[in-house]
């Protein structure tokens, strides 16, 4: 592993992150699990950053992978494209958005980036509002759209970005308020902002903040939101690229806890609907989609074999009610971390949702963000087994629980044990 890593340094961007001091190559996968280049097996409670969905080796997904590759992999957007329209067809329904039009591409970045070009054409606006702790990329629209300064390297942007309070609910000016009071003072907070700034094209938000963390807003916000940006023509996009296909349990999509006045207008998604695959995607009404005035393509969004790979996931994700499993074994993984917070002062929140699950570590008795503690607790999981991630708006202090959406309830306990061990051997 030496070997790679040195050849790794020699050849990739010194920012391109990599985890552990002594990083590992993971060379297969079968289930929850996977092996790195040594032999040592891994409970996966990451999945390749929410995007090893159902399962790693699925065999329904590689079977269509393989028949697909064995007729044709690729053609482009030029020609008809059968597994392209399927798939498109698949997601428009489950989209709730009414007269949905899909456009596919090869990762979240990108559709996030395409939902920036149909608002701020659609809308004739470069002023994009955007919330604090977000994260949405790493082009150089989403950059300028991204509110954690650990993910933005620069602050030059074609769009002039505004922050709004909310995807916090417990840092900020607001976090001692009760639910109500802090829905009532963001939308305040809002509607002042608005009164102030010529009117913007759209509010981009993650109804769970992934690379922030996993925090999120009381549920009904972005609906209350949807009600100060309906009377101005505000378009609203959500960014599903983390909390889609039913990882949240409660709902098939994260705006589906905020839908009191119906669906976004463009909502984004990538990560768990391939797989492993690159398939990224924007769903918006006709009229948002079909308001660019000139051509366009995506040389390999929609490809054939990552839409094969795409129908075969998606068809298993629901015949197998994953929503379903992430909502029984994820709340009895939460509970579970739960009792085991509560006798560490250094755990200062554990929070989410199914099988979006954050750890949030602090210096005990502060509010402290405590990164050092935080990589430590990294180290000792993959110790013993155990993938996890990590992420956070304060310096990278809460540790990211994303399984498959597969997992079992005894990978549950199994790997709620190790990480008991983990956080007691490193947080006080």
């Amino acid at each position: 592993m030496s070997d790679l890593y040195g050849r790794h340094q020699a050849v990739l961007p010194d920012w391109l992150a990599l985890y552990y001091a002594d990083p590992i190559e993971i060379t297969h996968g079968e289930g929850r699990y996977v092996w790195d280049a040594d032999g040592k097996q891994y409970l996966d409670f990451f999945g390749g950053i929410l995007t090893t969905m159902t399962a790693h080796a699925l065999p329904e997904i590689t079977k269509a992978v393989s028949e697909q590759a064995g007729r044709i992999i690729h053609s482009s957007t030029l020609y008809l494209n059968r597994p392209m329209v399927e798939l498109a067809e698949r997601i428009a329904q489950l989209s709730g958005i009414p007269d949905a039009r899909v456009f596919f591409t090869t990762s979240g970045t990108e559709a996030n980036d395409t939902a920036l070009l149909l608002a701020t054409s659609y809308r004739r606006s470069n002023q994009i509002l955007a919330m604090r702790n977000s994260y949405h990329g790493r082009s150089f629209s989403t950059v300028g759209i991204t509110g954690n300064k650990g993910w933005s390297p620069t602050s030059l942007s074609p769009l002039q970005t505004l922050y709004v309070h909310g995807g916090v609910r417990t840092r900020g000016p607001y976090a001692d308020l009760s639910d109500d009071e802090f829905i009532a003072a963001c939308v305040a907070d809002l509607e002042d902002l608005l009164g102030h700034v010529r009117p913007p094209a759209a509010l981009i938000a993650e109804p769970i903040q992934g690379v922030g963390g996993f925090t999120s807003p009381p549920d009904g916000l972005y609906a209350a939101f949807r009600r100060v940006l309906q009377e101005r023509g505000i378009l609203w996009i959500a960014d599903e690229v983390q909390t889609g296909w039913g990882r949240t349990g409660e709902h098939f999509w994260g705006w589906q806890a905020h839908a009191e006045n119906g669906p976004p207008d463009i909502l984004t998604f990538a990560k768990g609907i391939g797989n492993g695959m690159s398939i990224g995607g924007v769903v918006a009404r006709a009229e948002v989609m079909n308001c660019l005035d000139s051509n366009s393509i995506s040389t390999f969004g929609g490809t054939q074999i990552t839409m094969a790979a795409g129908l075969a996931n998606l068809n298993y994700l629901l015949e197998h009610d994953l929503q379903g499993n992430a909502r029984r074994v994820g709340g009895l993984l939460i509970e579970r971390l739960r009792a085991v917070a509560a006798q560490l002062p250094g755990v200062r929140e554990v929070r989410g949702r199914g099988l979006m699950i954050g750890i949030e570590l602090v210096k005990p008795g502060t509010d402290t963000a405590d990164p050092e503690t935080a990589a430590a607790v990294l180290e000792a999981a993959r110790e013993e087994g155990l993938l996890l991630g990590k992420g956070g708006g304060h310096n990278t202090s809460a540790l990211r629980v994303a399984p498959p959406l597969s997992l079992t309830v005894a990978e549950a306990e199994e790997g709620a044990a190790i990480l008991e061990r983990a956080l007691r051997s490193c947080v006080q």
